[in-house]
């Protein structure tokens, strides 16, 4: 029983594939041309109809001139309406947007442009995607004429990887609400979707091993002074006092304090370290967890993920290779 709703949805997908002649992802700027715009009576469309039908026959009925002429008025209205309604969606043209990382289950934002290069203005723009598993969520906007409007659609990531834009569905009822213009439109956008952190990991992993340069968690006690500042130094790391004093003679050089002595433990975050029993998404999401502890803590670390091994480092890049490594890793 609980397949036939999944077999329902199948088969009216593909029935809108072989109507509305559905397009795979389209890549660079789509045109909504005229063959791409379909529009059909809504429910307050159809019983407009029905009304019509019902004051043309009691006009005629009763050979009542005044009637008829209303009726054919309405009904001129009408035709307008339709014509309105059609150019309110038709002639834009569509393009993808940047996408932002996010990991699993968070919502992933895809950024869609809409381009008026019509004289007038365009309202009441419904968007939303649509699939068989998606809630029917939609947005609003308008468009002057001559100008970009940029809209945001949110998706959940339900796991890691490369995630693809649903089809979007461009609709307007625009401006009786008695007609119903709509399109489709499949974005060639895809994001990347990180693992989801774990939520009780233990301790960030370290070497114990001494370090030359008194990089790390310990060896942080002897102060030794202060020196210019290294990409991946930590925002904590940074003398501000020092910065303060000297920032108007120095032209905002950036200097960092810097110690010696003690034992410092490199932290490598190395797949092959974990458990073997452990599953092969709760060790990518420890290792997740840890890259984002580390990153928070301003401590550089290593990273090795089977034939991937990068070198301790800490920043925006470092992070991001090592996040994007963990969320297209396909196991051996």
């Amino acid at each position: 029983m609980k397949s036939i709703p999944h077999r329902a949805g199948s088969i009216r997908c593909r029935l809108d594939q072989w109507l509305f002649r559905l397009p795979a992802a389209e890549s660079g700027e789509v045109f909504l041309g005229q063959r791409r715009v379909f529009i059909m009576p809504s429910r307050a469309g159809l019983a407009f109809g029905v009304l019509l039908g019902l004051l043309f026959i009691g006009a005629v009925n009763y050979n009542l001139s005044l009637g008829l002429a209303l009726t054919f008025l309405i009904a001129g209205c009408a035709l307008v309406g339709m014509y309105l309604t059609f150019r309110n969606l038709a002639y834009l043209r569509l393009s993808a947007g940047r996408v932002q990382p996010a990991f699993a289950g968070e919502d992933v934002r895809f950024e869609l442009h809409l381009v008026n290069q019509r004289n007038g203005d365009r309202y009441a723009i419904w968007l939303g995607f649509i699939g068989a598993d998606l809630p029917d969520i939609e947005q609003a906007t308008d468009i002057a004429a001559h100008s970009v409007r940029t809209v945001s659609l949110s998706v959940t990531a339900t796991r890691r990887g490369w995630l693809a834009a649903p089809r979007v569905r461009l609709r307007t009822q625009f401006p009786l609400g008695l007609l119903r213009a709509w399109s489709y439109w499949h974005p060639d956008a895809h994001a990347l979707v990180y693992p989801r952190p774990e939520d009780n990991a233990p301790p960030l992993p370290t070497a114990g091993r001494d370090l030359e340069d008194g990089k790390g968690q310990a060896g942080h006690d002897d102060f030794a002074g202060v020196r210019a500042y290294q990409a991946g130094d930590s925002l904590r790391q940074l003398a501000w006092r020092q910065i303060a004093r000297t920032g108007a003679d120095s032209h905002g050089a950036l200097v960092a304090k810097h110690f010696e002595g003690g034992a410092a433990g490199e932290i490598c975050l190395d797949l092959e370290a974990l458990p073997r029993d452990m599953a092969l998404e709760l060790k990518l999401s420890r290792m997740t967890r840890w890259v984002i502890e580390a990153e928070s803590r301003g401590l550089a670390y290593a990273f090795r993920l089977d034939d991937i091994a990068l070198p301790a480092a800490l920043g925006p890049a470092h992070r991001d290779a090592c996040l994007r490594a963990l969320a297209l890793y396909q196991g051996r």
